[in-house]
């Protein structure tokens, strides 16, 4: 009977780890901030975490299929540059502008899944070179200088307010999650990604297109780091080229905390999303108990590292 039970806890565990750590970081804010637990702030993490949980969304595809995209942020800064440009400087309508840059993120997704997979490049290898470059092109368009005032239409996506108190930026990630869920599970594409993750030789002898549909994965990274670069400088109502640094790291973590394993065929962008929050409670945590700057990224990362571990090990352990 014992034995039963330690099993069962076990099990309770290993399903719903990501929920624990989640209410064990929400009740240290309540604790040390009452007002942490109101509609005002869960709405202002909703905002805050907008960008960076759609970034993690098209991280999300690549991790599955047993890759790595780390010029997430530097698509970010480009998407950003590119459609303030393009509204403010060269006169182009708010849906030009955005769509021109979500498209061309998609097309540096393209670029860089036809590398990895026709060059047979490591992933880490391929996507940092892009990361290098891209950023080197963000920074050439206006010499490294931002873009400032962009129209109110604009801002809209990143900054507009439905009801004058749910953030629109929030709304979006929410659709789009639970768009990137529907692929996953209930398309043969986003099953064809955990196959390629879980076993290429087997996924390949299943007939699936393995070079194509791991392409896909990263043209969804682009397309939607691109989007994410948009969401941004409307929020900021800047156009910045050192905008997206470090958000690929923010990325990777988020998606393994949510249950993904670097190694491919695990995950879900549900867990992701839920990884996203996390760290944005971390970091609200911080802010409140008035951790500095720097010492925030310590903290931060120790804070990721043993949450990783202990997922890691709950996963792992056999019974």
């Amino acid at each position: 009977m014992d034995a039963i039970k330690k099993i069962n806890l076990f099990e309770f565990i290993k399903k719903y780890n990501l929920f624990i750590l989640l209410l064990f970081f929400v009740l240290i804010a309540v604790i040390l901030s009452p007002r942490f637990l109101t509609w005002q702030n869960f709405f202002n993490l909703l905002q805050q975490s907008a960008v960076g949980g759609i970034v993690a969304l098209g991280m999300t595809f690549v991790i599955i299929t047993g890759g790595i995209d780390l010029s997430v942020g530097s698509n970010v800064a480009l998407a950003g540059m590119i459609s303030s440009i393009l509204a403010k400087n060269l006169g182009c309508s708010t849906f030009v502008s955005m769509s021109a840059a979500i498209a061309l993120g998609a097309f540096i997704g393209f670029l860089t899944g036809s590398i990895v997979t026709r060059f047979k490049l490591p992933d880490y290898i391929a996507s940092m070179a892009m990361m290098i470059s891209l950023r080197g092109v963000a920074l050439l368009l206006t010499n490294g200088k931002p873009v400032f005032g962009l129209s109110d239409s604009f801002r809209f996506l990143g900054s507009g307010f439905l009801f004058d108190i749910i953030p629109f930026s929030g709304i979006v990630w929410i659709v789009i999650t639970c768009i990137a869920a529907f692929l996953l599970k209930y398309t043969p594409l986003g099953r064809s990604f955990y196959a390629i993750g879980g076993n290429n030789t087997a996924a390949w002898l299943s007939g699936i297109l393995i070079n194509r549909n791991k392409s896909i994965a990263y043209i969804f990274s682009g397309l939607l780091s691109a989007f994410a670069g948009v969401m941004l400088a409307s929020w900021l109502s800047t156009g910045q080229p050192n905008a997206g640094i470090g958000i690929e790291t923010d990325a990777i973590a988020s998606t393994v905390i949510g249950g993904a394993s670097l190694s491919g065929g695990i995950g879900g962008v549900w867990g992701t999303f839920g990884g996203v929050f996390l760290l944005s409670i971390i970091t609200n945590i911080l802010n409140l108990v008035g951790v500095p700057s720097y010492f925030q990224q310590i903290v931060k990362g120790l804070i990721i590292l043993v949450a990783l571990i202990g997922n890691n090990f709950i996963t792992r352990k056999k019974i």
